[in-house]
């Protein structure tokens, strides 16, 4: 599947990011989720570990799941299967007030995830790592 991004519109809109949820977040070295998750605390981002296990994540706060964070999320970043996906599309349809994106991370795509979102007015994006974008987007902060 081809995911068509319009790098404008990203920019536009990850300017307007101020709170990020990760799904999935573990601070194990060597793990991409670990250095996504350091890189986005360190570019000022206020970064909302979740994982339904893990504590104090990057020695945050950690949340089993995104409807338990009590601040409005602004992207929900997801490292998981593509099969647990389009869970966390649905439990994003239940927040107070949706995200303006859903990121699945380098990998990932679900084309389920995307027609649960479709209609909606987040900004769906897969298969590219948040990080790299960031950087390509608005430089090595």
């Amino acid at each position: 599947m081809l995911t068509i991004v319009d790098h404008q519109e990203v920019k536009k809109t990850l300017s307007q990011v101020k709170t990020i949820a990760i799904i999935g977040a573990k601070d194990k070295s060597g793990q991409p989720v670990n250095d996504v998750g350091r890189y986005l605390i360190q570019a000022g981002f206020t970064v909302y570990p979740v994982h339904p296990k893990r504590q104090n994540v990057w020695g945050l706060p950690t949340y089993t799941s995104i409807l338990d964070i009590p601040d409005q999320i602004d992207l929900v970043n997801v490292f998981r299967a593509p099969k647990f996906c389009p869970d966390h599309a649905r439990e994003v349809l239940q927040l107070k007030k949706l995200p303006l994106i859903f990121w699945l991370q380098l990998g990932i795509l679900s084309e389920e995830s995307r027609k649960i979102l479709q209609d909606k007015p987040v900004l769906f994006i897969q298969d590219k790592c948040l990080m790299v974008e960031h950087k390509r987007l608005f430089g090595d902060r």
